[in-house]
């Protein structure tokens, strides 16, 4: 057996990729088709490494922390919200706790359906399935994923609203927290039909119904069946 130990670099990958076994590779038709599951012995991170990235690369990191309050822990999004100011200066303390709390809340979940088998582990692609059409509709090119998952989710809470699941300020809180990091949260120009065809060959889609994880509140989300394609294509604007 070969030990496997990960040293994460990238927020993104510290807060998200780090904690729950999943190894895979891209296709040229769509992401992550390729994979297995192999769980690290050790995972060692060091927030000092966050201070030597990009500012885009790091703010990226960020779309996924913020879909850790809006899945699971509404008090952590207020974390959030109240800290706008020091996660953007990446101070020590603050980065620590973000960091350890996004861990903590993935491997709650991974612990419960470490191979996607029950459904759970399906919260984690909250923002993931708009995301990811945004990503491939715009070649991979134009977009990081944390940005696209900023989008993304905007996207999936105003799909929620429509549903009747959530109220405008499910919508509203996450769009200023996202803008307020930096991360985008306007759909770029795209043929929005096309994509989302993209979205019905996505790996989460069940013979191309299209699946939505949305929110109830700000702390819950749920995964919703058979969304009508109005709704989705409503929901990009």
């Amino acid at each position: 057996g070969m030990t496997f130990v990960q040293v994460p670099t990238t927020l993104l990958a510290q807060v998200d990729s780090s904690v729950g076994g999943k190894v895979g590779v891209n296709l040229p038709t769509a992401k992550n088709m390729v994979g297995a599951f192999w769980q690290p012995a050790l995972v060692i991170i060091d927030t000092n490494v966050l201070k030597t990235l990009a500012e885009r690369e790091y703010r990226a990191g960020l779309g996924e922390v913020v879909k850790y309050g809006v899945i699971l822990d509404s008090e952590f999004f207020e974390y959030l919200e109240q800290n706008v100011d020091q996660l953007l200066a990446r101070e020590d303390e603050v980065l620590r706790h973000v960091v350890s709390r996004c861990c903590r809340l993935k491997a709650d979940v991974v612990e419960n359906d470490e191979r996607e088998e029950s459904g759970l582990r399906a919260v984690l692609n909250y923002g993931h399935t708009f995301g990811h059409a945004l990503e491939a509709v715009t070649g991979y090119e134009q977009l990081l994923h944390g940005e696209a998952v900023s989008i993304g989710m905007v996207c999936a809470s105003r799909l929620a609203e429509r549903l009747g699941r959530v109220d405008e300020s499910v919508t509203t809180r996450q769009r200023d927290l996202l803008s307020a990091l930096g991360l985008p949260v306007e759909v770029p120009a795209i043929d929005i039909e096309v994509t989302v065809d993209a979205m019905q060959r996505d790996k989460k889609v069940a013979h191309g119904k299209l699946r939505f994880v949305l929110p109830t509140r700000i702390g819950h989300v749920e995964l919703v069946g058979d969304v009508p394609r109005a709704d989705v294509i409503a929901a990009f604007r």
